[in-house]
């Protein structure tokens, strides 16, 4: 009875993995900084490898606790709470690029002078017509929005186990058909990431979206999994929710991406 639990935290035991993940990310970091030196990618390549062993333990013990019901109401407020701080994150993270692209646009001087320099695009970048691919993906990527609400719908407010599956597969579908699609666009781009500062930010945007769409994919897939294996309920589903919630910001920033860079910076 001293031992007995008469609150709803969960109180976690001593972990490794924030120690392990602070090492793996050091050398991960030092070995890139090596890497730009000439030193090979190696170093950088075991810590990138350490990061991925840390990230998958440490959420395989975070879904492990949700299976033993140590996820009471009180842990969810607050995991749901971190992950909408995350997002808040990534916005920021965004801004960064939105506000790199919209200064040029609108105030493009270059290191000569504002008379020679001050044309947006700059003089001989060739943009892509956002009506015909960028389109293309935008649809798709909405598309695959809503087959992760579906998904959503059919397990929070009808239990359709079927259509919660069948739902993930089509949102991870889609969204594994516009990496591939963007690949396409990149391998056919008319301007480069280096010399000049159009370039920087178009990829820079779009590069780091695309990363999101991929973790965003793997992210779904893991929730396919963890549905197979019959892990989410109707009441108990905040890692299927965090997921959806990142989908959808992908979603939103991409619907930016393409209002401004592809539509308004042409």
């Amino acid at each position: 009875m001293a031992h007995a639990k008469n609150h709803d935290y969960h109180i976690l035991p001593p972990s490794i993995w924030p120690f392990l993940a602070a090492v793996a990310a050091f050398v991960m970091l030092f070995g890139s900084v090596l890497w730009m030196h000439g030193s090979g990618p190696w170093l950088g390549l075991i810590g990138f490898v350490g990061v991925l062993y840390v990230m998958f333990a440490w959420w395989a013990d975070v879904v492990k606790e949700s299976q033993d019901g140590d996820h009471t109401p009180v842990v969810v407020i607050g995991l749901r709470y971190g992950f909408i701080m995350f997002i808040m994150s990534e916005v920021m993270f965004f801004a960064a690029w939105f506000w790199s692209f919209f200064k040029h646009a609108m105030y493009p001087m270059g290191p000569l002078s504002p008379i020679q320099d001050g044309v947006w695009p700059p003089a001989g970048i060739e943009t892509f017509d956002p009506w015909h691919l960028p389109l293309i993906n935008t649809l798709i990527l909405l598309c695959s929005g809503a087959a992760a609400t579906w998904a959503h719908h059919a397990l929070a407010h009808e239990n359709n186990r079927k259509d919660l599956v069948n739902g993930l597969i089509l949102a991870i579908v889609l969204g594994a058909f516009f990496t591939i699609l963007q690949i396409y666009e990149y391998s056919h781009a008319a301007f480069g990431f280096a010399g000049n500062i159009y370039g920087a930010n178009f990829f820079m945007a779009t590069g780091f979206h695309g990363f999101h769409v991929v973790v965003g994919t793997i992210f779904l897939g893991v929730c396919l999994i963890r549905a197979l294996k019959g892990h989410f309920t109707p009441e108990r589903h905040v890692g299927f929710e965090a997921a959806a919630w990142y989908w959808h910001f992908v979603d939103v920033v991409w619907l930016f991406l393409f209002a401004s860079i592809y539509v308004w910076g042409q």
